[in-house]
């Protein structure tokens, strides 16, 4: 009967460290997951109110035309890609978390290139020079579009008080989504599959 107890006892105790092994783990996995979150703001869609941290809101609305010059001296237009989804993403050559994203939007626009979609690199430091905005990109192993801003369209596009700042727009040339900050690999990838998914609904429903 003691040695039942005794066992009772241990298997109870090797149930609570388990379990408390178990608690811990979630705790620290939700905890890196807040953490990963605070990264990236994603801006509320209440047309008319800013967004959080007063970012004016563009999220359902159609995005704002433009024409600017690339790297190589030709000028490119968003109109240019009517019917396909695209992310508009501005970005500086001092701005440390543009530089780590960079190679994850080249990754992805290769894998989803079958979709159409396109991600166009907007500088917006041109008192850096090309070479310098040149060196940049081809360091993080960019081929996307690197257009030099005018002044213009960061204002067009709400202004930019906090860099990289993201763009998503479907091929209804409407901005599914807007964020501010650096997310995760994860999170920028879901939200490329929402603007794809977005687009190709509304244009199917069209045909």
């Amino acid at each position: 009967m003691r040695r039942v107890l005794i066992l009772g006892m241990m298997v109870v105790g090797v149930a609570l460290l388990l379990w408390a092994g178990w608690h811990n783990l979630r705790e620290r996995r939700l905890a890196m997951q807040q953490a990963r979150d605070k990264q990236i703001v994603l801006i509320p869609a209440k047309p008319g109110e800013e967004g959080e941290g007063g970012f004016p809101q563009m999220r359902g609305k159609p995005a704002p035309a433009f024409s600017l010059t690339s790297l190589d001296g030709k000028e490119v237009s968003l109109a240019d890609y009517k019917g396909r989804p695209v992310l508009v993403n501005f970005w500086a050559t001092w701005c440390g978390p543009c530089k780590v994203e960079m190679p994850w939007f080249e990754e992805f626009r290769k894998q989803y290139a079958a979709q159409g979609f396109e991600i166009l690199g907007l500088a917006d430091d041109v008192d850096a020079g090309k070479d310098a905005i040149a060196k940049v990109a081809n360091k993080a192993g960019v081929t996307y579009p690197i257009l030099l801003t005018d002044g213009k369209v960061q204002n067009a596009y709400g202004g930019l008080d906090v860099l990289p700042m993201s763009f998503y727009i479907d091929r209804n040339g409407v901005i599914v989504e807007q964020t501010a900050g650096l997310g995760s690999k994860d999170q920028i990838e879901a939200t490329i599959k929402k603007t794809i998914a977005s687009g190709s609904t509304t244009q199917a429903g069209g045909q």
